[in-house]
């Protein structure tokens, strides 16, 4: 047959083209490119692993940053704590300065006040006693017709009112 033996003839060379072309293709492919892909590759694992490190080291000093500034902040939130209760402090003592200041002149004004009223209180007291005496001599020159001496009335009036 014809045809079969035609295969073979064929067949023979179209296998020697192929696995010549697939050997070329394996040498190009295989040594020639795959190296450069794998080096490409190989560069980039490299490199995303050099920016994590970067990144982690700068997240580290980023850390690190924050922990000082918290540190700083701190300090300075009790520094001004303490600004604040030295102020306090200074201003408690300069109200109590003047409250005792205030009462000083308060209590000085109450005893003025005081003298005053028993100064009232000792005239009213003398005047009321003259204007009893007074009164006693008219009801008894009235009553009795009899004249008492104004010294008389005034020693009877200071004695009723000493007792009363």
């Amino acid at each position: 047959m014809p045809q079969i033996e035609q295969i073979s003839e064929t067949l023979t060379s179209q296998v020697f083209w192929l696995l010549l072309f697939f050997g070329l293709t394996f040498v190009v492919v295989g040594l020639g490119m795959v190296p450069k892909i794998l080096g490409t590759v190989e560069m980039r694992d490299n490199q995303i692993a050099g920016d994590l490190a970067a990144a982690q080291a700068a997240r580290d000093a980023a850390n690190g940053e924050e922990e000082a500034w918290r540190a700083r902040e701190n300090a300075n939130r009790a520094a001004a704590q303490a600004v604040i209760g030295e102020a306090k402090a200074k201003a408690a003592a300069a109200n109590a300065a003047k409250l005792a200041e205030a009462q000083v002149r308060l209590d000085g004004k109450l005893a003025e006040a005081e003298t005053a009223i028993d100064a009232a209180r000792n005239s009213a007291m003398a005047e009321i006693e003259s204007v009893a005496a007074e009164a006693a001599r008219d009801i008894v020159a009235r009553v009795a017709g009899l004249a008492v001496e104004p010294a008389a009335a005034e020693a009877a009036v200071k004695e009723v009112m000493a007792h009363g």
